[in-house]
């Protein structure tokens, strides 16, 4: 059975939309390769960065101190630096989601990636200048790439037709996670042939070389881009044409909003995301360290892998996500929680197995992997559910809800190093049956409550307010 967008529709892999969600891709791991390259870094930029307190004394008789300063920064230090990218994400999040609703998204996300690529460029000088600099620098930082990272979100309300919408925004995310993978991979060679120096540098670089690409390229609107084909276009505005908003001249509606019980399975599911995602993001390399005892570039590999594999299941889940839909296989509430089943639900379980059922080195690395990775599956389920219920204020409920999932991220980092600090041997248990429940708990809300429809409060009547 044919759907309603099927006439005139232009083959995705062939779109300019499919171009302009690679464009986003590339921004997206540029942006977490400046955010996440740091983590490595530190281990040649302080006199001893081992949370042990045994360096790696091969390592360091090995690298040039004129390529690879050496700074003496207490632990409390290093956890401020690397925390404070967070604080300059957290504070602009909201007020951004709201603002690209009503300005130029162009100018926003464009402006927001050279600002992230100065300050990486300027950050060796930065750590020179001693700790509060390279703290404001990060800090400073993190409010470009939360600008960034949140603006793009309003960029699908005017070019994703609706079939399309799973592998065009999965496909721009998934970039959040080749990031991480890239700057594991290549961050430890860098240091020892070239200086931690260089690796701020190149991406830095990098990131502003994609940025002028940016403004280039990209355009607010279909109706105005000079290089996207007629039928292209006429296709994007006639699928679009039933979620044409006027949210530039309404009022946020708060009450409404508050009251709405499928964006609180949206919170809810947001919440869970990102408690698993930081207990990945952090604590990969410690496991591996604990319970495999490799070296430092083995670490960097293996922890990298989850990455690899999370890009991958992130654009297939968006593909098999549009190919239900467009199939009529599935409807489109019932494909949302599906993916977002298997996006909260596999990582505690593989990580629970991880635990138990891990006998060999290389069952370890399976389930590691399929701890690290299965999470991304959300991307086709509650990560993108705000654009189905209100398209016309997705950029501000992203900000709510990464505000919201970010908070409960860095609770749960801390509450996993508590744990590990009172029993290191039984606390990996601890923290996956945690996470299972956290998890269950809020994937029950997402699957009792949420909904894949416009809500009311989103929808423009303007017949009822002449009565």
């Amino acid at each position: 059975m044919d759907n309603q967008f099927s006439p005139g529709k232009v083959p995705s892999v062939c779109s300019f939309c499919y171009g302009l969600s690679l464009l986003l891709h590339v921004c997206n791991s540029i942006i977490m390769s400046q955010r996440t390259c740091l983590s490595l870094t530190m281990v040649v930029m302080v006199n001893s960065s081992d949370p042990h307190g045994a360096p790696n004394t091969s390592t360091e008789e090995s690298l040039d101190v004129m390529k690879n300063p050496v700074y003496n920064w207490s632990p409390k230090t290093q956890g401020i630096t690397f925390s404070s990218i967070f604080y300059g994400i957290l504070i602009i999040q909201i007020p951004v989601g709201y603002l690209s609703e009503k300005y130029s998204i162009k100018k926003m996300i464009g402006s927001a990636l050279f600002l992230s690529s100065l300050f990486s460029l300027i950050l060796p000088m930065a750590a020179e200048g001693g700790e509060a600099w390279i703290i404001a620098c990060r800090a400073a930082q993190g409010v470009s790439q939360g600008s960034a990272l949140i603006a793009q979100h309003a960029i699908w309300v005017k070019w994703a037709p609706p079939l399309e919408r799973g592998r065009l925004t999965s496909l721009s995310l998934s970039g959040a996670l080749l990031g991480p993978f890239i700057v594991l991979l290549v961050t430890g060679v860098i240091c020892q042939s070239l200086g931690w120096p260089v690796v701020f540098y190149i991406f830095g670089a990098c990131g502003c070389g994609v940025s002028l690409l940016w403004f280039l390229l990209f355009y607010d609107d279909p109706k105005t881009h000079p290089c996207i084909s007629v039928s292209e276009k006429n296709y994007i505005l006639s699928s679009l044409n039933q979620q044409q908003s006027s949210s530039r001249t309404r009022s946020l509606p708060i009450k409404a909003m508050i009251k709405s019980l499928p964006l609180w399975a949206i919170v809810f599911g947001s919440f869970a995301f990102h408690w698993t995602n930081n207990i990945v993001l952090f604590y990969t390399p410690t496991f591996v360290d604990s319970n495999l005892h490799v070296n430092v570039k083995e670490n960097g590999l293996l922890s990298a892998l989850p990455y690899l594999f999370a890009w991958s299941f992130g654009i297939l889940a968006g593909h098999a996500a549009d190919f239900f839909l467009s199939r009529n296989i599935l409807r489109l509430n019932t494909i949302r929680k599906l993916f977002s089943t298997l996006g909260l639900f596999l990582p505690p379980f593989f990580g629970l197995c991880l635990v138990h059922l891990s006998f060999s080195f290389y069952s370890t690395i399976v389930f590691l992997i399929l701890t690290g990775s299965t999470g991304s599956f959300c991307m086709a389920g509650l990560l993108i559910n705000g654009l189905d219920i209100a398209p016309s204020y997705y950029g501000f409920l992203k900000g709510v809800t990464n505000v919201i999932g970010m908070i409960r991220g860095l609770i749960s980092s801390i509450l996993c190093g508590m744990i590990l600090n009172e029993n290191p041997e039984s606390g990996w248990f601890k923290i996956f049956f945690l996470t299972a429940g956290v998890n269950v708990t809020s994937l029950l809300f997402c699957l009792i409550f949420g909904k894949a429809e416009i809500q009311d409060w989103d929808k423009d009547r303007p017949e009822q307010t002449r009565l």
